[in-house]
């Protein structure tokens, strides 16, 4: 039985596959080195944290920093308000933009093209953020969890995503046989354009709920009550307001708070990214197809 030949690689494409393999190492290192070492701090002691003496696995290993946290009822409270506020805030998003995406797929769809530029113009400009606190004001909004919601339940960039995909991806063909059979159009899109939507519903899913877990501007100009508050406000007061008031307290006290202050920052940064690490890998095996598929084409 023959060889299997083989062809030799020169001393050049040998000297560039050395280059090319050194460079991802190095990339890989730049991007999983913060990583490791924000969750190594984590679970480090408040003195090694404070000292400098974390530099790649945990020192003197503590849970103090999730004791801490856990221990505070705002972080507590804002987790659930977030949780609150990504999950019902990218059903309400994902259903609106989809069934605001697909009739301007479809070519039988009258004034569709009026309705693009209309969108895309509001992508472009907009009323600004004191007309936008009316709008919410006079809706009787504020202070309300409808607040983080409804006024941005539907982003532009999405919506030209999801068009793009139904009208790549769902023939016209098929629409007018479902028409010959007297399918609705109600229960065509449930029934067929959904189940072969999977792709662009997880691309929307993961863009919607990463901006509502990380959102946080909309809640300090709409909310009053500090049980409404998403998470990360409720990271922001502790990070960088610093509303605990150290004025009456003695030096070593105040020493020992800023240790744990900055053992919690790490210890926030994990615990604040957790839902979306949970939620990637149930949508990731679509999300390149959805993003490729759905992509603007030149």
């Amino acid at each position: 039985m023959a060889k299997p030949m083989s062809i030799k690689e020169s001393f050049g494409d040998k000297v560039f596959l050395a280059m090319v393999y050194t460079f991802l190492i190095s990339v890989v290192i730049v991007v999983l080195y913060p990583l490791i070492y924000i969750v190594s701090s984590s679970l480090s002691s408040p003195l090694a944290v404070s000292s400098g003496k974390v530099w790649l696995w945990p020192v003197d290993f503590s849970l103090a920093g999730y004791k801490a946290i856990f221990n505070n009822s705002e972080v507590l409270v804002g987790y659930a308000n977030s949780l609150f506020y990504t999950f019902f805030g990218t059903i309400i998003s994902v259903t609106l933009t989809v069934m605001f995406a697909y009739p301007l797929s479809r070519k039988s769809f009258y004034g569709r093209n009026f309705l693009m530029i209309f969108i895309l113009f509001t992508m472009l400009f907009s009323g600004g953020l004191i007309p936008e606190y009316l709008v919410v004001k006079h809706l009787h909004m504020l202070d309300t969890r409808w607040a983080l919601i409804i006024p941005k339940a539907i982003a532009v960039w999405q919506v030209i995503i999801a068009v793009t995909f139904f009208r790549t991806s769902i023939p016209d063909e098929i629409v007018e046989a479902s028409e010959m059979d007297g399918c609705s159009d109600l229960r065509f899109l449930w029934s067929v354009v959904l189940p072969l939507s999977k792709p662009i519903i997880a691309v929307l899913v993961l863009m919607y709920a990463i901006f509502q877990w990380n959102s946080y501007f909309d809640a300090m100009i709409y909310l009053k009550s500090e049980a409404l508050y998403p998470l990360q406000v409720v990271l922001r007061n502790i990070l960088i307001l610093n509303t605990t008031s150290s004025a009456t307290m003695d030096a070593q006290k105040l020493m020992e708070m800023n240790q744990v202050a900055d053992l919690m920052k790490y210890s926030l940064i994990v615990v604040a990214s957790l839902p979306v690490l949970i939620i990637y890998p149930f949508v990731q095996r679509h999300f390149m197809k959805g993003v490729l598929i759905g992509s603007v084409k030149g």
